[in-house]
């Protein structure tokens, strides 16, 4: 295998370790909450990000010159499943993720373009012989080519819609054919950026008849992964018909599409919705939708998706308190992050992943114990609902008349103190007293 990271594996050599290319927290084999660390997370390397950014930015040309980029598109694509391969090997990330076109460039046609993905796909098969790497999930890139402009299932144009189509059954046969444990979709450009242009009615009933046919061809290839949408509100376009869990969630219930789908959540797509990350997993927690996450974090000061790896300690701490009431995710956590523009050395990358593995194990462990605090600070808040008047009020053995007169003649009605400021100083007692 060609060496393109000079690095020698990361392995676990826990907190007090000097060295810093070792994993402080992540031990793969280590047991929480009822499972190993690996089965809780199931890490992804985001190949888009990782083995095909040049380092542009909306303000910016390519910083990056990865040694895996050659002259002939052939050669860049194969060298690209190399890194993967080593990369993993190297990091002891177990899954990747990738779109269609982060494989292998496009043709003059789908059909030429399906013939070059395949090229690649058999190269990744071959390693899988070998390695116990494996797909996370794939998807289609329904946003980069200009025929994509303006939507892909809610273009104006039938012909684009039927050339996303397209893609998407390929993407699901590549999938399945590599063992992927979900499928994403990601509507990049499903919205507008004109209201008054916008036919509303007719988008959406496309959009949902687009998902249909998902669903359609999933059962007909006997495809068993999970289907899943990444909410995604904002950039590029002005507003997008999936622009959170709720919205997108109430679009699934309209389309009678409920059943079918769960949530792909990301942290830097929950910012864009103004939302914390945490709110997002809750959201899709309570419907029994959380299928898998994005990794990553956005920068507060920026108001577009920088796609950061999370390092924040309190924000994984309170994702993974989610995931624990979860018991799990169906797929994994993807590192849909990029190294910054300015880091421009191939073991950036390793140093990033590994500093974000450790920090979301970190979080795990803390949450388990945070949780053991909260739920009886919970219980008491809620306690009165133990009441006579409570318990008719949960059972719905009351009416508006029993309870007006229940209270019409009470002097005094006091809440509980919410304690938001003990919650804080027990937070802090767990994350830094390791309590």
């Amino acid at each position: 295998m060609c060496m393109y990271f000079n690095i020698d594996k990361v392995v676990y050599e826990g907190p007090s370790s000097k060295n810093l290319l070792s994993y402080k927290f992540y031990n793969p084999d280590e047991e929480i909450a009822g499972k190993k660390m690996r089965d809780w997370f199931r890490f992804a390397v985001a190949y888009w990000h990782t083995f095909n950014s040049r380092g542009e930015d909306p303000f910016g040309s390519a910083t990056f010159e990865r040694p895996w980029f050659k002259k002939d598109p052939m050669d860049t694509a194969f060298a690209k499943v190399d890194a993967l391969f080593e990369f993993c090997e190297k990091t002891g990330i177990e899954y990747f993720t990738f779109h269609d076109r982060d494989l292998a460039h496009e043709g003059l046609t789908l059909r030429e373009s399906n013939k070059i993905l395949d090229k690649v796909v058999e190269k990744i098969k071959e390693y899988m012989k070998s390695s116990n790497v494996k797909l996370l999930w794939g998807t289609a890139n329904l946003f980069s080519h200009p025929r994509y402009a303006q939507g892909a299932a809610t273009s104006p144009n039938p012909f684009v819609f039927a050339y996303a189509a397209g893609q998407v059954k390929k993407m699901l046969d590549v999938t399945k054919e590599l063992g992927g444990l979900g499928y994403v979709l990601w509507g990049g450009r499903e919205g507008y950026d004109n209201l008054l242009l916008t036919d509303s009615v007719l988008e959406e009933k496309l959009f949902a008849r687009f998902l249909e046919m998902v669903v359609e061809y999933k059962e007909k290839i006997g495809f068993s992964g999970v289907l899943m949408i990444e909410p995604k509100p904002k950039e590029p376009t002005k507003h997008q018909y999936d622009f959170d869990a709720s919205t997108v969630l109430y679009f699934l219930k309209k389309h009678n599409l409920f059943e079918h789908f769960k949530l792909n959540i990301e942290a830097n797509h929950a910012t864009l919705a103004g939302h914390t990350f945490a709110h997002e997993l809750r959201i899709a927690r309570l419907n029994g939708k959380l299928g898998s996450i994005d990794a990553n974090r956005g920068d507060l000061m920026l108001g577009w998706d920088t796609d950061q790896f999370p390092t924040d300690v309190y924000e994984t701490t309170f994702a993974m308190y989610e995931v624990l009431e979860n018991n799990g995710l169906d797929c994994g956590f993807n590192f849909d992050a990029k190294v910054r523009r300015a880091s421009i050395d191939p073991e950036d990358i390793v140093y990033a992943h590994v500093s974000s593995m450790d920090v979301f194990a970190l979080g795990l462990k803390l949450a388990v114990k945070l949780r053991e605090k909260v739920k009886p600070m919970i219980e008491e808040r809620y306690s009165e609902y133990n009441s006579e008047i409570g318990r008719k009020i949960l059972e719905g053995k009351t009416t508006l008349d029993e309870l007006s007169s229940y209270v019409e003649d009470l002097t005094d009605v006091r809440v509980k103190s919410l304690k938001q400021e003990l919650l804080e100083m027990v937070i802090n007692d767990v994350i830094f007293g390791g309590r």
